[in-house]
C-alpha cells in the first residue's frame, strides 16, 4: 500500500513581517485619521464657543446701550458730578463706552416688583422696603422711567428725595436704579475678556472671554460720524473674538481663529 505524504507548510519569517508592516501602515492610518478628526473637533468647538462668546457680549452690551438715557435722567446728571462722575447720557471713546441710564428695575429676592404706594411732595413710599439706593453711590433713582432724582434717605418703605416730583405717579408706578456702566475690555489673568463696570466701586466684572477688541462708532441723526456725546443718535460695536488656543494648521498670523460682528444701535431715548 503507498503512503502519500503531504507537506503541512506554515508562514514563513518574510511573510509574517509583511504582514506586520501592513498591518503597522494600516494602525498608522487610522491613528492619524482618528487625531485630526480629534483635533477637528477640538476646533471646531472652540470657534462655537467663539461665537457663542460675541453673541453674549453682544446681547447683553446692545440691549444696554440701545436703552442709554431712560429714566429721565437729565435730573441727575445734571448735578455736580454727575451719576458717579458721569454728566452726559453717553461718554464715547474709540475702545470703550460708558452709558447711564435707568437700567434696572427694582424688585425683590423673589423677582416681584418693588412698586410706588404713594407720593408726597419728595416723599414717595414703596409696598416694599429695599436697601438698594442705601448706599452713596447708588442713591440714583427713576419713578416711572420719567423722572429722576436722589435718595437722600430712607426710612423702611419712604424714601426721602432731594427735590420734589414734577410728575403724577399713581400706586403701582416701577421704579428704577440709575446707572452709569461702562464697557471695554481687559485682562483676566492671562485671558482677554470683556468687562463691564457700575462705577460704583466694585470694578470692572466679566461679561465674556476671549474678547479680543471691542471698537465704537458714533453716529448723528444724519449719519456722520461725531463724538459730541448730545449729538449721538447711533452706536455701531464692533466685537473680535478668538479661540481659546491656537490652530497649529492654521499657518496665517498668530494662528488664532477669529470670528467678527458688528451692530448698530439706535439710541432710543436721545433726542426727545
Amino acid at each position: 500500500m503507498q503512503i502519500i505524504k503531504k507537506k503541512n507548510r506554515g508562514v514563513t519569517l518574510i511573510e509574517l513581517m509583511i504582514a506586520l508592516v501592513m498591518s503597522s501602515v494600516l494602525i498608522a492610518a487610522l491613528y492619524e485619521v482618528f487625531i485630526r478628526h480629534q483635533k477637528t473637533y477640538v476646533l471646531q468647538e472652540q470657534i462655537v464657543d467663539t461665537q457663542q462668546s460675541v453673541r453674549i457680549a453682544l446681547n447683553r452690551m446692545v440691549s444696554e446701550i440701545r436703552m442709554a438715557g431712560f429714566g429721565g435722567v437729565e435730573n441727575v446728571l445734571s448735578l455736580a458730578g454727575g451719576v458717579n462722575g458721569f454728566t452726559q447720557v453717553i461718554t464715547p471713546g474709540p475702545k470703550r463706552i460708558t452709558i447711564v441710564g435707568g437700567f434696572k428695575q427694582i424688585r425683590r429676592d423673589n423677582g416681584e416688583p418693588i412698586l410706588v404706594s404713594s407720593v408726597s411732595g419728595n416723599q414717595i413710599t414703596l409696598n416694599y422696603a429695599t436697601n438698594e439706593f442705601d448706599r452713596l453711590a447708588h442713591r440714583f433713582i427713576s419713578i416711572g422711567g420719567l423722572e429722576s432724582s436722589t435718595v437722600l434717605k430712607r426710612d423702611r418703605r419712604i424714601l426721602t428725595l432731594s427735590n420734589p416730583l414734577k410728575w403724577n405717579h399713581p400706586a403701582g408706578t416701577p421704579v428704577f436704579k440709575i446707572q452709569a456702566i461702562t464697557y471695554t475690555t481687559g485682562l483676566s489673568g492671562l485671558r482677554i475678556i470683556l468687562q463691564r463696570d457700575e462705577n460704583t466701586g466694585g470694578g470692572p466684572q466679566p461679561v465674556a472671554e476671549n474678547i479680543e477688541e471691542i471698537q465704537f462708532e458714533y453716529f448723528d441723526a444724519n449719519g456722520n460720524t461725531t463724538a459730541d456725546p448730545p449729538k449721538i443718535r447711533m452706536v455701531r460695536v464692533t466685537a473680535t473674538a478668538r479661540t481659546d488656543r491656537p490652530d497649529p494648521y492654521l499657518k496665517i498670523g498668530d494662528g488664532y481663529r477669529r470670528r467678527q460682528i458688528a451692530s448698530h444701535i439706535y439710541i432710543r431715548n436721545m433726542g426727545l
